[in-house]
């Protein structure tokens, strides 16, 4: 099986350490930082009315434009470096029940329910910082006022106070999450500072090391202690995310047995903290990469919620191969199956095969049978269905199976198409430019005269 093709989600990296620098200042005052002008977002658009049985027109719901990377030289981290030594691929060992698992050390946390039994959670990934949450509103209406129970976002990784939760960060996300009882807030968590770096694998065993030895254990206990404070104890925490991987600081493959004693550190520093009930979610990438991912798992006391990242990729690889492919979707589900745990897909969305359709309604029916804890779609381009205008076919798709959706998967009534979304501008046939979203503070200062070649987006992934 040929390794994933990897991207580098350097733009992510540059958005989170966007909304971290606006949330620090927002919480510092009503002044803004020097060169910058302050965004505002944008109007409520008009309300969808939710299709009844016959027929009917909806109101479209043009999505914002998606906050893209700022172009600042601090905010772009360096393009990953390929791996010194890649771990050689072997076929992944037949799956065998677990030995019986003790208690969880956690006496705080609620027991997870079983895989099947709770009403399904999505929701979506659509800006890190506070845009996130005002756009979930909106997504809503898009589709039809659909019960979007799952908040999403990521801690940024390029230094260890911003992996600590920093001020100003996560409050709006609490706010979201405590309005209402059965919300659900994900938090990917990286495991290391200079996560998207580029840092070799002999820093990487040297780092995991580090972190199997406790260095880094207080770390995560005070992003354990700011979230209790914030109300929001009952997180979902993606720790570690795609560590079979090649491109983050935090992956496994250098030393998976450090990784795992890491992990498991992680997990007790942050279980220590009074009144947690945090659920931890081990999410490998889809398929075959740099190590086996059931070579990362790290044990069943340690882990809440076996999660998977499933983008459409790579090129040419049908749904049904993503599904029987080695580590694929189906041994995802029979995995999380041997070890009782519930899945999820904190990660999907569209990738290397483009505005593939048949990929989209695959998907979604793949969630619908098998009911994961919760699923949130990646929403920027090239994977996205309702901030990016690149993926009409998949837009209508995913409009139409998801339209009005409160609790149990249902069949909805199929809304009318609605217009492509103008978030972002198409490519200019006259021109072949494709004028990227950097942010309003940095098209501000440019005039909006910013404009790249339609292919820009492959040169950092």
């Amino acid at each position: 099986m040929v390794l994933q093709q990897r991207r580098a989600r350097t733009g992510r990296l540059a958005v989170v350490a966007a909304a971290v620098a606006v949330s620090a200042a927002l919480a510092a005052g009503t002044g803004f930082a020097v060169g910058t002008v302050p965004f505002t977002e944008p109007p409520d658009p008009a309300s969808a009315t939710p299709v009844p049985p016959a027929p009917v027109t909806v109101a479209s719901d043009a999505p914002p434009a998606p906050q893209k990377p700022g172009v600042t030289a601090s905010d772009v981290p360096s393009a990953p470096q390929t791996p010194s030594a890649a771990p050689a691929l072997t076929a992944p060992p037949a799956l065998q029940p677990p030995a019986p698992a003790g208690p969880s050390s956690s006496a705080a946390a609620p027991a997870t329910p079983a895989p099947g039994t709770e009403s399904p959670a999505f929701g979506a990934f659509l800006d890190s910082g506070s845009r996130g949450v005002a756009r979930i509103r909106k997504l809503s209406r898009w589709l039809g006022n659909a019960d979007l129970r799952v908040g999403h976002t990521y801690l940024p990784g390029d230094r260890w106070s911003n992996i600590e939760g920093a001020p100003g960060f996560l409050e709006t996300w609490a706010r979201w999450r405590k309005a209402k009882d059965d919300r659900m807030f994900v938090l990917n968590v990286p495991l290391q500072e200079r996560n998207e770096e580029g840092v070799s694998d002999d820093e990487v065993r040297s780092l995991l090391r580090q972190g199997a030895a406790g260095d880094f254990d207080h770390h995560f206990r005070t992003l354990a202690e700011r979230l209790v404070a914030l109300g929001v104890p009952d997180t979902v925490l993606v720790l570690g995310w795609e560590m079979n991987g090649s491109t983050y600081t935090h992956r496994c493959g250098p030393d998976p047995e450090a990784w795992k004693t890491y992990w498991n550190r992680i997990v007790t520093a942050m279980r220590s903290v009074p009144g947690q009930q945090f659920r931890f979610d081990f999410t490998p990438s889809r398929g075959l990469d740099a190590v086996a991912w059931t070579q990362c798992y790290p044990g069943d006391d340690t882990v809440d919620i076996i999660g998977m990242d499933a983008y459409d990729q790579p090129r040419g690889l049908s749904f049904d191969e993503q599904v029987k492919e080695p580590l694929g979707l189906q041994t995802h589900v029979e995995f999380a199956r041997l070890h009782n745990k519930p899945i999820s897909y904190p990660e999907w969305g569209l990738f290397r095969n483009g505005d593939n359709v048949e990929y989209m309604r695959r998907m979604l029916a793949w969630m619908d049978e098998h009911k994961p804890l919760y699923n949130t779609v990646t929403d920027y381009c090239p994977h996205g269905v309702w901030q990016c205008p690149a993926n009409p076919g998949s837009s209508r798709a995913y409009r139409s199976a998801l339209f009005g959706r409160a609790d149990e998967p249902a069949t909805p009534p199929v809304p009318s198409v609605p217009p492509a979304p103008t978030g972002l501008p198409a490519v200019s046939p006259a021109t072949g430019c494709s004028p990227p979203r950097v942010g309003d503070w940095v098209e501000g200062g440019l005039g909006n005269g910013l404009c790249l070649p339609p292919d820009w987006r492959s040169w950092t992934r």
